[in-house]
């Protein structure tokens, strides 16, 4: 079942600040961050599990079906979970930074917001491939929402001299006409540095 209760609750439990915005940035959170005693290596393990499944927003079934998945490739079954999971079509639309969290992007692809190869497309966990270019709906571009986008966008570029709005190796975006194009695939060295995949894979493979 996935979790519709208040996001920096997580935040508090994991520790951190699992959404990237600055809205659940626990220092500016008056309540104060439970601190949990010493953790056995397993309870270490479920914690990183968790974390990383939260920021992303998934369910444990969707979560634990991507290290499944993972585990029959030749691949290293970590950098295979987590690349999948990278290429989920709400979490490229927030990697783009055309959504300012996982659970406005996921609402926004629900929404039917944007095309895939000029084809509607309203899966969250489609799973984008190399060539793939995502584009707003044109009727959307005159909203306030994605208007704001493109003054976000060019204020970005002007102020760091490049035309690029997002730090994300395998995707390329154009501020300008408000597509994204999947140039790669996510490798290991792109993945958020605070998920600890090995724990996440000691976890499953007990």
């Amino acid at each position: 079942m996935r979790y519709t209760g208040p996001k920096m609750k997580l935040c508090r439990r994991e520790g951190y600040n699992l959404f990237g915005v600055e809205k659940y940035n626990l220092e500016d959170n008056n309540r104060k961050v439970k601190r949990a005693g010493k953790l056995s290596e397993f309870g270490i393990q479920l914690r990183k599990k968790q974390a990383a499944k939260r920021q992303y927003m998934l369910t444990e079934k969707k979560f634990s079906s991507y290290y499944k998945r993972a585990a029959k490739t030749d691949k290293v079954t970590g950098d295979a979970m987590i690349a999948i999971i990278e290429t989920r079509f709400d979490n490229v639309i927030h990697r783009a930074n055309f959504a300012r969290t996982i659970m406005q992007a996921r609402q926004s692809v629900s929404h039917a917001h944007f095309l895939v190869n000029g084809k509607k497309l309203n899966v969250p966990s489609y799973e984008v491939k190399v060539g793939d270019v995502i584009t707003i709906k044109e009727r959307l571009k005159e909203s306030i929402l994605y208007k704001t986008l493109v003054e976000e966008f060019q204020a970005f570029a002007d102020k760091n001299k490049q035309a690029q709005v997002t730090s994300v190796r395998w995707l390329t975006v154009d501020p300008k006409k408000l597509t994204i194009t999947v140039t790669a695939l996510p490798e290991k060295a792109d993945f958020d540095q605070m998920i600890d995949i090995q724990r996440i894979v000691e976890f499953y493979s007990k």
